[in-house]
C-alpha cells in the first residue's frame, strides 16, 4: 500500500477485501453498505495517486462466488474511454490528426455529405450520427461491428451535425471504423496492443475475457433493460423516436426494438460483440491503471505511453455546449471523455457507463479511479447512475485528509 497519506491501513468492514489507507476508512464503510448486501451483486474500487494505490477494495459476489480483485463486469459506456485511448495512441504516433477529415483515412465515410466531418467532431459526439433507427433493422445487427461500420460510413448525418448529441452506441463503431482504416486491425486487438499490453495489465477487454486471462467475469444482476421488452414499454419507446427535443434524441441514440435481448442471460450476446461504446469487461484495478497513465506524465515504468502534447489535447474540454441527447446536461466533452460539474469532476475526466461503473483521472492531483460493479437493477438504476457524483467528492474529501496528515507529520515529529 502507498506511503502517500498516513501509511496506516484502515480496518475494513466485514465482507470487504483488499486494503485502504486510514484516511479512506469512511469511504470503505460507505462502499460496504452500498454493495456488500446479499443478492445485490458485487463491486470493486481502486484509487491510485501518482501510480501508487491508496485504495484497492472489493465486496459482494458474482452471483456464484465472492468478488475478488480480478473480478470484472460489463462497464457499458465506460468502454468509450478505453476506445478513445486507442485513438489517442494512434494520433500520438502521427497516424491521424484530430483536425483532419475522417474521410482522409476512411474514404467510404465521405458518402452522403460527410466529407468534411473531422476526427475531432467524431470524438466529441458532434457528427450527427447518434441515431440507431436509420442503421438497425433487427437487434442482432448491433452485434455485427463490420456491418455497423459500413452503414455508418454510408449514412447521412442528421440535423444535429455540429451539435453535441451523445453517440451512445454509434461512437464505438465510428472509432472502430477509423482505427481499422488506419491500422487494418479490429478494436479487440487494438485494446490489447495499444492499451492492455503497454500498460502491463490484464483486466481490460472488449467483450468476454479470453480463456488465458485472469479476469473473472461477473454476470449482471437484475437486468433493468428487461422491462423494455414488454409490449407497453416497446410501444412507448418505439414512438419516442418521433418525439422532438431531448427525449426523442435520447430514445433515438439508445433504443431499437429488442435491444434488451443482447443483455439476456449469464453470458449475454453482447460479450461476443465488438462494441467499442458498450461491451468492455474491466476490473477496477485495470481502469485505475489506465487512467493513472492519463493523469500523470504519460510514462509507464519509465517508458513513454503518450507524449505531453497528446496528453494536453485529451485533457482539454472541447465543447461546453449542452448535450442534445442527454437532456441538455453539461457533459463538458473532451476527445472521447467527459468531465462532470461536481467537486473532483470538473478538473478531471473519464467516462461513466450505464449503471455507474467508471474510470477517472484528475491530472492536477495525479489521481486515478476505477470503479466497477455488476448491478443493473431497475429499482437501483437511478441511484447507481449517479454514483460518480458523490463518490468523486468523497474521494476528494478523504484525499484532503491524507494530505493534511502529510503536512502535520513533520511538525509532530519535531
Amino acid at each position: 500500500m502507498s506511503t502517500v497519506a498516513s501509511g496506516e491501513l484502515a480496518a475494513l468492514p466485514d465482507g470487504v477485501g483488499g486494503s485502504a489507507t486510514a484516511e479512506f476508512a469512511s469511504l470503505a464503510r460507505v462502499f460496504a453498505r452500498t454493495f456488500g448486501h446479499r443478492g445485490t451483486g458485487g463491486a470493486g474500487l481502486t484509487i491510485h495517486r501518482h501510480g501508487m494505490p491508496l485504495v484497492d477494495i472489493w465486496t459482494g459476489s458474482t452471483g456464484t462466488e465472492v468478488w475478488r480483485r480480478d473480478t470484472g463486469s460489463i462497464v457499458f459506456s465506460a468502454t468509450k474511454g478505453i476506445t478513445a485511448t486507442v485513438i489517442h495512441r494512434l494520433a500520438d504516433r502521427g497516424l491521424l490528426d484530430y483536425s483532419a477529415p475522417v474521410a482522409e483515412y476512411w474514404p467510404e465515410f465521405a458518402a452522403a455529405g460527410k466529407g468534411s466531418i473531422t476526427v475531432r467532431q467524431l470524438m466529441t459526439h458532434r457528427a450527427g450520427l447518434s441515431a440507431l433507427g436509420p442503421l438497425v433493422r433487427a437487434p442482432e445487427e448491433l452485434l455485427d461491428a463490420r456491418l455497423m461500420q459500413e452503414r455508418l460510413a454510408a449514412a447521412k448525418p442528421d440535423r444535429l451535425l455540429g451539435h453535441p448529441a451523445y453517440h451512445a452506441l454509434t461512437f464505438g463503431w465510428l472509432m472502430a471504423g477509423l482505427a481499422r482504416a488506419v491500422t487494418g486491425r479490429d478494436l479487440p486487438e487494438l485494446f490489447r496492443t495499444e492499451v492492455a499490453e503497454p500498460l502491463g495489465i490484464d483486466g481490460l477487454h472488449l467483450g468476454a475475457p479470453p480463456p488465458e486471462s485472469s479476469t473473472v467475469f461477473a454476470p449482471l444482476v437484475g437486468s433493468a433493460l428487461r422491462q423494455l421488452g414488454n409490449p407497453i414499454s416497446a410501444q412507448l419507446f418505439g414512438r419516442g423516436h418521433a418525439v422532438p427535443g431531448a427525449l426523442g434524441a435520447a430514445v433515438r441514440c439508445l433504443f431499437v426494438p429488442g435491444v434488451e435481448t443482447i443483455l439476456a442471460g449469464d453470458h449475454p450476446p453482447i460479450l461476443a460483440a465488438q462494441m467499442g461504446a458498450a461491451s468492455g469487461v474491466c476490473t477496477a484495478p485495470a481502469l485505475a491503471t489506465l487512467y493513472s497513465a492519463l493523469a500523470g506524465d504519460g510514462k509507464v515504468d519509465g517508458r513513454e505511453y503518450l507524449r505531453p502534447r497528446t496528453l494536453a489535447a485529451l485533457r482539454k474540454v472541447e465543447t461546453y455546449r449542452l448535450d442534445h441527447a442527454l437532456f441538455y446536461l453539461p457533459m463538458l466533452w473532451h476527445l472521447g471523455y467527459h468531465s462532470l460539474p461536481v467537486p473532483g469532476g470538473r478538473a478531471g475526466f473519464g467516462h461513466i457507463g450505464l449503471g455507474g461503473s467508471f474510470g477517472w483521472a484528475e491530472p492536477r492531483l495525479g489521481l486515478s479511479v476505477g470503479f466497477v460493479h455488476n448491478r443493473l437493477s431497475a429499482g437501483q438504476l437511478g441511484f447507481d447512475q449517479t454514483l460518480a457524483f458523490w463518490l468523486l467528492p468523497m474521494i476528494m474529501n478523504c484525499l484532503r485528509g491524507a494530505r493534511a496528515t502529510d503536512v502535520a507529520r513533520p511538525a509532530e515529529a519535531a
